[in-house]
């Protein structure tokens, strides 16, 4: 039986809000910063490997320029650089699979470039967290 994505279905909050007025093409990216073990092998070539607790990593999301929730992301960033409280709960469903990626605390590295041009632009928000909990389903 075939199997069915619909890019509709992955559903993006954070703070509980509901986000909207994604790019065509690739708008959400997921990453670690770094491995999850190290391998170091020597001279004569045993190896071993070390667990690393960094979980840290970055959600990038892509809007288009007329997405409105540019204005709530934007508000956001402007309340974490003159407050502090822009962080919360970041969560990525794809609700036509498995796919899930969150996490307890992220925050908005900072605020979209802005461009004009001749046909639309988007937006692109980087969100980082330092435990991004990532779990690749199928559907």
């Amino acid at each position: 039986m075939a199997k069915t994505y619909n890019p509709r279905e992955v559903i993006v909050t954070f703070r509980g809000v509901p986000l909207s007025g994604f790019t065509d093409g690739t708008f959400i990216e997921g990453s670690r910063n770094n491995p999850s073990w190290n391998t170091s092998v020597g001279a004569d070539g045993e190896g071993v490997r070390a667990k690393s607790n960094d979980k840290s990593g970055t959600v990038t999301l892509t809007l288009l320029q007329s997405s409105a929730s540019n204005l709530s992301l934007a508000t956001l960033a402007q309340l974490d650089e003159l407050a502090g409280e822009g962080s919360g709960q970041l969560e990525v469903v794809d609700l036509s699979g498995t796919t899930v990626m969150s996490a307890a605390d992220a925050w908005i590295q900072q605020p979209a470039d802005i461009s004009f041009g001749q046909e639309k632009e988007d937006r692109v928000w980087v969100f980082e967290t330092d435990d991004l909990f990532m779990l690749h389903g199928g559907n």
